[in-house]
């Protein structure tokens, strides 16, 4: 199998918030829009909000978002108005993590990968 692109599609139960959540809270950027949905870049993915949920959030699917500075991420989104479901925390995996939740309550893990970590490939 060749895949050639992928997207997390969310179907929120209000779409008007769920959009406007991840384009002016997050400050994702737009790819595309279309009647009932938008689709965010999400570094190298795409997130789909669209549609209408039918059962809500399930704590067994989880929004996993690294970001360049997990600290400087939390003061940006507090200035916005989000307050954290987790703070900021060194894993036993040593990653650090936080964890949000959008509108609906999916939780939204934000990331960093700590300088000298296996995963970090950018030096910055």
């Amino acid at each position: 199998m060749e895949v050639l692109s992928s997207r997390v599609l969310i179907h929120p139960r209000d779409l008007d918030a769920a959009t406007a959540f991840y384009r002016d809270t997050l400050g994702l950027a737009i790819d595309k829009e279309f009647p009932g949905g938008t689709v965010f870049f999400a570094g190298g993915g795409s997130i789909e909000v669209v549609g209408r949920a039918e059962a809500g959030p399930t704590p067994d699917i989880v929004l996993w978002l690294q970001v360049r500075d997990l600290p400087a991420t939390l003061a940006e989104l507090a200035g916005r108005g989000v307050t954290p479901v987790r703070g900021a925390q060194r894993e036993p995996w040593g990653l650090d993590e936080a964890w949000i939740a959008d509108p609906d309550g999916t939780r939204i893990v934000l990331v960093e990968v700590p300088s000298g970590h296996p995963l970090r490939t950018d030096p910055r």
